[in-house]
């Protein structure tokens, strides 16, 4: 990875902090419609599933609320990073950044980050909305402070990858849109995994948001997954970490 050598006047957490601020700063007037947008399927998925699931086992209650966590947060990280990712490419704003003295690392943590800031909101609301819908107690977990922003940025990682790789911002919105609702729908998420036939909770291990929703249902709920939490924590930190390096790998900061 290559810098500019007046980029040494400037530490790596200080151009982080500052291009978080920029990256924070292009949504100062739209935050309010990426907070409902983020917020509107989850809540009318939480809403719709009680009234058919009130009277049923505690599990598939947390089932519902965890799994529209994730999509709250897909909505509000995924999605939204991949077309970040491509409106900078195609508009040349990447162009722009190579003329800075930051590293390439820098933007891409701090899109990653600024993005996370604005999907949290969304996600908390979900929970506690959750909760007062479908009635249900919490008993979470110390690693909750871990999972969230962990399953955030990894999503976000994910959607930054195909804001590269994609060639138009047209292609990105229905793609993230077509990869958000596959993702949620695809395995145990919403639903428990005994309503699905064994071939889908197979394939169901290839899925992010498996594993993201397993975490959830552990550090909020306590409930126990065939998957450990150990196991969820590791396999999104190496979907985040794999993501972001590729992307830093394939990021042309002069394509137009």
């Amino acid at each position: 990875m290559t810098m500019n050598a007046h980029s040494r006047t400037q530490p790596f957490v200080t151009q982080l902090f500052d291009l978080t601020l920029i990256q924070l700063a292009n949504w100062r007037w739209s935050w309010r419609g990426m907070l409902i947008t983020s917020l509107v399927a989850p809540l009318f998925g939480i809403a719709g599933l009680s009234v058919f699931a009130r009277d049923t086992d505690p599990g598939t209650l947390g089932y519902i609320l965890t799994g529209n966590m994730v999509m709250s947060l897909l909505f509000g990280t995924f999605d939204k990073v991949a077309a970040h990712f491509a409106y900078m490419r195609i508009v040349g704003r990447l162009a722009f950044f190579a003329t800075l003295p930051i590293y390439r690392a820098v933007l891409i943590l701090a899109t990653v980050l600024a993005f996370l800031v604005l999907a949290l909101p969304a996600a908390l609301i979900t929970l506690l909305s959750g909760m007062l819908i479908l009635n249900i107690s919490l008993h979470p977990s110390p690693w909750l402070i871990v999972t969230i922003p962990l399953i955030g940025v990894t999503m976000c990682g994910l959607g930054a990858l195909i804001g590269i790789i994609v060639r138009t911002p047209e292609e990105v919105g229905n793609l993230s849109a077509l990869i958000t609702f596959l993702l949620v729908g695809f395995g145990p998420v919403i639903l428990p995994l005994d309503r699905w036939p064994s071939i889908i909770r197979t394939l169901s291990y290839l899925s992010p948001a498996t594993y993201a929703a397993s975490a959830l249902r552990q550090t909020i709920l306590g409930m126990p997954d065939r998957i450990p939490l150990g196991i969820d924590l590791i396999v999104l930190t190496a979907l985040w970490g794999g993501s972001l390096w590729i992307v830093g790998r394939r990021m042309d900061w002069r394509q137009t």
